[in-house]
Order: structure tokens, then sequence, then C-alpha cells
């Protein structure tokens, strides 16, 4: 189970622009973050959507983080791209329990718990946690 690439990609493109202070262009992000430039473009409208990114027009245009990394979740971006974190669709609340016709369905409530737990954890981790600093080692 892996998160879908453009959760992946924009996830990129916010550490790219909290690390790069400057104001960058589409094509800047796209070749820092090995993603194409139309799906960078794709994205970054999102992440400006959102209130996650600025967009400036003109010869010095381009676009910068709309807050600081602390104040940008993992969660913050990937709903942005996929919604609310759900493990399984039997959560969502049109959707009946096709394992428990009782509405005590166990299935469900695990799947509840995991979810909770894992969108919490997304919640709680910020972008300032994930910016590698000097002594920063990839493993």
């Amino acid at each position: 189970m892996h998160i879908t690439l453009e959760s992946d990609y924009a996830i990129r493109i916010i550490l790219f622009l909290l690390q790069h202070k400057d104001r960058a262009d589409a094509k800047k992000i796209s070749e820092n973050t090995g993603v194409t430039l139309r799906f960078s473009l794709k994205i970054l409208r999102k992440l400006v959507g959102a209130g996650l990114v600025r967009s400036y027009k003109g010869a010095t245009g381009g676009y910068e983080a709309a807050r600081e990394p602390e104040e940008i979740s993992l969660a913050d971006v990937m709903e942005v791209t996929e919604g609310t974190y759900c493990l399984s669709r039997c959560l969502e609340a049109t959707a009946s329990c096709a394992h428990d016709g009782t509405g005590c369905c166990k299935v469900r409530q695990v799947f509840g718990e995991i979810s909770d737990t894992v969108r919490k954890k997304l919640e709680q981790t910020t972008f300032d946690q994930l910016i590698c600093s000097d002594q920063c080692t990839h493993s």
C-alpha cells in the first residue's frame, strides 16, 4: 500500500519551496523535484487553492510557500491531493458494511482505529521535522 504519486510529488514540492527560500518558477520546481512540469503545474494549482503556496505572476513571478514549515503538516498536503485519510471505503459516511448488517462490524472498528492513528500522525508531523539539516543522513 502506497500514498498516491500525486501526494508524494506534492510533498516534494512543498519541501523544495520551504528549503528554497526565494521564489521559484514551475520549471525550476520541476527540475529540482523530479516531477514533470505539467504535473508540477497541476499540483501547484491545488496547493495554491488550499493556501499552502502563493503564486506570483510576471517577470519576477513564481511560487513560494505560504506558511512556515512548522505550520504545514503532512495531513495538510495530503488532504489537498487525496482528501482526509481513510484506510477503507467502508469508513466513509455513505458506506454500508458488507461484513455485518448489524452496524457492529469489528473490521470497520479496527480500520477506524488504524485510520485515526495514521491521521493523527500525519497531523502531528510538520515540515520543520522533515527538512534535513546539514547533519541529516539518508538511510
